[in-house]
């Protein structure tokens, strides 16, 4: 089995595309030597797997990590993927991406409309605004970036992750995106 150092070398040419902007999703802080970039399905249980990790490496790290999440639904094998990361860019709208990032892969197996129209009442949104912006489409064009944009980086399934800027391929486990980390904090520090 190759290591993660070996594994994070040989991806070194997969570099994202784009780099982090201002349009992304990103919890703080912005100036973290170490960036984790997650293209995810909020339909995919695979992406679901994944965020304990994430979330105990943002407890370690803390100031450390700057964690970002870009949208990548697999409109092939997850039929409600597309409309519920619409409904998370809905309620990002209303400063409350993270909190409906949050609830959705609480319910993954409940992302029907109906079910995605009770959510923003529970989390306190203006549930008026969410259902205008759902019934236009009004952030379709944004997840569309975030699906161009994994095209772009080489993504082909969720989750995916890149760390500063280079694809990852290694497990998703804690202790392999930990190692992985360390690698990259001590190719920084060079």
């Amino acid at each position: 089995m190759q290591s993660e150092k070996a594994m994070l070398r040989n991806e070194s040419a997969i570099q994202l595309t784009p780099s982090v902007t201002d349009h992304d999703h990103v919890q703080v802080p912005n100036d973290a030597p170490l960036t984790l970039l997650l293209y995810g399905d909020y339909e995919c249980p695979y992406t679901r797997k994944s965020l304990p990790a994430v979330h105990a490496l943002q407890q370690r790290l803390a100031d450390q990590l700057r964690f970002v999440f870009r949208n990548f639904p697999l409109l092939t094998i997850h039929p409600h993927a597309l409309r519920a990361a619409e409904a998370a860019e809905a309620a990002g709208a209303q400063g409350q991406f993270w909190v409906m990032h949050q609830e959705l892969f609480r319910h993954q197996r409940e992302l029907s409309d109906t079910s995605l129209h009770e959510y923003p009442q529970a989390l306190g949104l203006d549930t008026t605004r969410f259902a205008q912006d759902m019934a236009t489409h009004a952030h379709l064009d944004r997840v569309r970036a975030d699906v161009e944009s994994g095209i772009a980086s080489g993504v082909e399934s969720t989750p995916t992750f890149f760390i500063n800027g280079r694809r990852y391929l290694g497990s998703y486990e804690l202790e392999a995106l930990q190692a992985a980390l360390k690698v990259e904090f001590e190719r920084a520090e060079r």
